[in-house]
This record gives structure tokens, sequence and C-alpha cells, in this order.
């Protein structure tokens, strides 16, 4: 069974690029690895990286959101106006909403907080966040 995984990210595309580097020698052949970049600049980090295809923008993202069944970012994608205002309500919600698993990086957001979560290194917690993807690529076989 083929996958498809969207990355999605903003503001340069760091989080979404690591996330594509550290994620894509865990797939099978045939898997799709989508980077859905808010900007031109974050959709470029991540297919320097390796992702199969980019789109870029809030239409391109909600047309691919939709397609696919795992999405992979920073938490702020489902939060409307973070990563500094580039996530827009219409983004976050259509993240949001859709059935596809979502496996978020507790990043800070200036105007949201999380509590109860261990603090750890972003390393660390990329890592994990790969292995998880590892672990639920094997789950759903073939």
């Amino acid at each position: 069974m083929t996958v498809r995984i969207a990355v999605v990210d903003g503001m340069g595309g760091g989080i979404g690029a690591q996330l594509v580097s550290r994620v894509k020698s865990r797939l099978r052949d045939g898997d799709e690895l989508i980077a859905l970049g808010v900007n031109a600049l974050a959709t470029a980090a991540m297919l320097k990286v390796g992702a199969s295809v980019g789109a870029t923008g809030e239409n391109a993202i909600m047309f691919n959101i939709s397609r696919v069944q795992l999405i992979l970012g920073p938490i702020g994608i489902v939060i409307p106006n973070s990563l500094y205002g580039e996530v827009t309500p219409a983004i976050a919600t259509a993240i949001a909403s859709t059935p596809a698993i979502k496996m978020l990086v507790p990043m800070a957001q200036p105007h949201f907080q999380l509590i109860g979560l261990e603090s750890g290194s972003l390393n660390t917690t990329l890592d994990e966040l790969a292995s998880k993807v590892a672990s639920w690529r094997e789950s759903i076989g073939a």
C-alpha cells in the first residue's frame, strides 16, 4: 500500500526540512512525501532535502491536505495566526478537520503555551517523531 504524507511548514521551512530528511529514509518505495509550504521559502527548503513534490500557499494546502493519510509539522499549523501570522484560519481549520493522522512537533508560539510536555531538545523530539512515522508506516502494512 502506497501512502501519501504531507509535511506542512512556514517561515523558513527549517522544521519541515528536518522532518523530510528524517522521515524519507524510513518510507517504502512508492510512498509520497509532499512538501506543503505556507510560503515558497518553506516549500523550497523541504524540496531541497528530498520531498517528492511541493506546493505552496493556502489553496495548495487546502487542496492537498485532504488527499493524505498522515500530516507532519510544527503544532502551529493547526493554530490560526501562528508562525507569526502565516497560518491563516482557513489553513489551520483544513488541517485540523481532515481525518488524516497528525503528528505535530510541540514548538513554542508567542500567543499559545503548551503545558505538561516534557522539555527536551528539538533533535530528540524530531527523532522521536520520525520513529513514530516508521512505526505507523509498518502498522498499515504492504
